[in-house]
């Protein structure tokens, strides 16, 4: 019978959460000090140790390297309130196994328990099993460089994303990847690639945006040699440089009506013919498009054709901008400063209080691609081990100033907006409001009465 151990000083919430891991057939052992956890833990074997990564006698990460230190085989799992995320994240990079956000349910700490036990279970076999599931963050991160994966985050909307790029993956629909400028459409259209069973062919990516109209339908279907003047040898278009792969339609509103005629005939036909010649090619493209713009209008008015559009959106998909999933903020920068290290060979560490403060005050309106380019260039510009507030661009520092994209709201209206929008997010559930703002429930509460805001 596996044994668990508790560490945290709220004793009641310890002792709750005790009776129902008994009660799942685990030998569960408390401590409500640090000390008297390092005594049993000494003592005992524990296979999973849940702390509360903020203990009033002790650092939870000091804690949690020590534990790593003497009882590498155990597995971590880190209890945290919402807005220390980004310490649980650090934490996990030094050997915790995972991290769950207060308040949370009997059913999400037994998953998270019984995933850190299998965890336990594969690493206790021989060391040249190849089927290793270790789930460290850092695991996560290599995964991330390579593939381009897309991040996995504690928001309702990113969850809701992965969700909807896991059911339609393995199939062979069309999908339409709709977005703000910014929020990662091709990095979701290659997710939808890496988890089909086309992974192992070209995932071929075009920016309609950029093609000159006149030279469309040689970049899609390829030329022969002199058809028209510059062509100067055959070459190969993008759907036969995608065949049995994906091909990637980025911004593919910008196309031209004669153009948008040529692609449907493709689709539907699943042949191709270069340009100047009259010998049809067969080829097996799934087609992902992705636009910011919002398509129906654009039928509405006549510039994108219905039949077209509905060839192309058998699926479609929503990608929320970084306002929405705001709960995911320091995940996404942690992965980018990761990725900025990398490519800078740097060794930046992480953020300080200030930049941190000055990240969740921001609004974000290039979204993920903002938040990366701000990054990189304060990772350029740090000397030390973290980035701190001199780094960071002025519009960051102090958003007021930027009058085109925040308006120059008094803190108190600031405030109460950011209350309101959260409610209306999350369908005014306040504990889900109360952790999208990073605040306990009872702040929340006395935020509302403070402004009388009639709900």
């Amino acid at each position: 019978m596996p044994n668990i151990l508790i560490i945290e000083d709220d004793t009641a919430f310890c002792q709750m959460l005790q009776k129902f891991l008994t009660r799942k057939g685990y030998n569960v052992d408390t401590s409500y000090t640090a000390p008297e956890a390092k005594l049993k833990i000494k003592e005992t074997d524990f296979d999973v140790i849940l702390t509360d990564l903020r203990l009033p006698d002790y650092d939870g990460i000091q804690l949690l390297t020590e534990i790593k230190a003497k009882k590498s085989k155990a597995q971590v799992v880190l209890m945290t309130g919402y807005a220390e995320v980004g310490t649980a994240v650090k934490a996990m990079k030094q050997g915790a196994y995972d991290y769950i956000s207060k308040p949370f349910t009997p059913d999400d700490i037994v998953k998270v328990v019984e995933s850190a036990l299998n965890v336990s279970n594969v690493e206790a076999q021989p060391v040249n099993n190849t089927h290793k599931q270790s789930k460290t963050f850092d695991d996560n991160l290599s995964v991330s460089y390579t593939k381009g994966a897309v991040v996995s985050g504690v928001s309702e909307a990113s969850k809701t994303l992965e969700e909807y790029i896991k059911l339609v993956a393995p199939t062979n629909m069309s999908v339409l990847i709709t977005g703000e400028s910014g929020t990662g459409k091709e990095v979701t259209a290659k997710a939808i690639h890496d988890n089909s069973a086309r992974s192992n062919y070209k995932f071929v990516a075009v920016d309609c945006g950029a093609i000159p109209k006149e030279l469309a339908a040689s970049e899609f279907f390829g030329h022969i040699k002199g058809s028209f003047t510059g062509a100067i040898s055959d070459k190969i278009g993008n759907f036969e440089a995608a065949n049995k792969g994906t091909l990637f339609l980025d911004e593919v509103g910008n196309l031209s009506y004669d153009n948008q005629v040529h692609l449907l005939r493709a689709l539907q036909e699943r042949k191709i013919k270069r340009v100047g010649s009259t010998t049809e090619v067969d080829v097996d493209v799934r087609i992902i498009t992705a636009t910011n713009e919002d398509l129906n209008d654009a039928v509405d008015n006549g510039t994108f054709r219905e039949d077209l559009y509905h060839r192309l959106n058998e699926f479609s998909i929503q990608i929320p901008s970084l306002e929405e999933r705001f709960e995911d903020l320091m995940l996404f920068a942690d992965r980018f400063l990761g990725e900025a290290n990398e490519n800078l060979k740097k060794n930046v560490h992480g953020f300080s209080t200030e930049v941190w403060d000055a990240f969740q005050n921001y609004q974000w309106p290039g979204n993920l691609r903002e938040l990366k380019n701000v990054i990189k260039r304060a990772v350029l510009l740090t000397t030390g081990d973290e980035i701190l507030l001199n780094a960071l661009p002025k519009e960051v520092v102090n958003p007021s100033a930027k009058d085109s994209v925040v308006e120059n709201f008094s803190k108190a209206e600031f405030e109460k907006e950011r209350i309101l929008k959260a409610l209306k997010k999350t369908n005014f559930n306040k504990s889900k409001a109360a952790k999208l703002l990073q605040v306990t429930r009872k702040t929340l509460y006395n935020k509302i009465n403070h402004y009388k805001l009639d709900l």
